[in-house]
């Protein structure tokens, strides 16, 4: 098992992973999303000029965001500084999309985005279409530069994918070199990679050795303290609650929604009901302190079963059983996100389950 380190983009997020690459964190994702964090590219130079080994990658870039060549240059820029560990990390769209508005990018035109960044992360030239006026114009384009210190294609960049729906797992499989995941059960872990390797397996293609990471948080839960303490829920509550984020921007999800889970999101539901901001822009307050802190009134709806389903919330023991069980199954790396306390959320796990596990 390896373990990996994320965070919402922060000019700062260098120093909790200087921390981090010490105590055993082989990976460090960062947030890409524009309207609630820091710029990804510039939080990730800051990192690759103060770290040596940890791999950095974006967890995860939008399509929509940038031009495919102006993603795969800021990757690409990053692996000049940091040669050969970093990932570009892709997926259609949660927070990047939802802060604003809009719903996930389709997945035809994620297919293509992955292909044109791989392409030009090769040093190839691709058939690029200007969206300017009608959209129907078309050039060549390539780096020109691609020897002269701007940036870095020697040293190969994968590129993972982010998918958790059926559709999404297969592109995984066909086009991606690892797989971005949240936490799950054992048997769903399972049930996805199945997936996965479907996809591979329709291109020819296997997914057994393919990489991936389930993302989540954690807190070592100290003797006799409970999972909805204070210091527990201001470590990992910021991440829990996302789960009733992400039920709220796909109500159509909520039909095959766990029975337990229901009164938990419906009051979830009438709290956001009940917000002042105009109906047509209320994903902006849904979305305000997404990962970062909770709400006023949240922290209602982060009851003990959503914090240990979401996150690694226990005993160092708990923790270890459970990703010994996913390790089995399949998970390869996990990676626990900052919340606050960086410092001491890093050296903690790293004490309490890396040390043991």
């Amino acid at each position: 098992m390896e373990f990996a380190i994320a965070y919402p983009a922060k000019p700062d997020a260098w120093k909790d992973l200087v921390v981090a690459e010490d105590n055993g964190f082989s990976h460090a994702w960062l947030y890409d999303s524009q309207m609630i964090y820091s710029d990804v590219y510039a939080c990730m130079a800051l990192a690759a000029e103060h770290t040596t080994t940890i791999v950095l990658g974006t967890g995860v870039a939008i399509p929509s965001n940038r031009i495919a060549p102006v993603t795969a240059h800021s990757i690409a820029t990053t692996n000049q500084l940091a040669p050969g560990r970093v990932i570009l990390g892709l997926g259609t769209g949660f927070t990047g999309r939802n802060t604003m508005g809009l719903p996930p990018v389709s997945l035809t035109s994620t297919r293509h985005y992955i292909e044109q960044c791989r392409s030009l992360l090769k040093g190839e030239a691709v058939l690029f279409q200007d969206n300017e006026g009608d959209g129907s114009r078309q050039r060549w384009i390539r780096f020109l530069h691609q020897d002269h210190g701007y940036i870095n294609l020697k040293d190969p960049i994968p590129i993972h994918f982010a998918a958790n729906g059926p559709k999404a797992l297969e592109l995984t499989g066909e086009v991606a070199d690892g797989w971005i995941t949240t936490i799950s059960s054992p048997d769903t872990l399972r049930k996805n990679l199945a997936v996965v390797e479907k996809g591979a397996a329709r291109v020819g293609r296997s997914a057994h050795d393919l990489p991936n990471v389930a993302l989540t948080t954690a807190c070592v839960l100290q003797p006799g303290e409970s999972a909805t303490a204070q210091r527990v829920m201001d470590r990992v509550g910021p991440f829990a609650i996302v789960a009733l984020h992400a039920l709220w921007e796909q109500s159509a999800v909520t039909a095959n929604m766990p029975p337990a889970m229901e009164p938990l999101y419906q009051g979830f539901a009438d709290y956001v009901a009940q917000m002042r901001t105009p109906e047509d822009r209320r994903y902006l307050e849904v979305h305000e302190g997404h990962l970062i802190y909770l709400k006023p009134g949240e922290e209602r709806y982060c009851n003990e079963d959503l914090i240990r389903g979401m996150t690694l919330t226990g005993t160092s023991e708990e923790i270890i059983a459970r990703l010994k069980a996913l390790e089995a199954a399949g998970l390869k790396q996990v990676a626990v996100q900052v919340v606050n306390n960086g410092r001491e959320m890093i050296e903690e796990f790293s004490r309490e389950v890396i040390a043991k596990y």
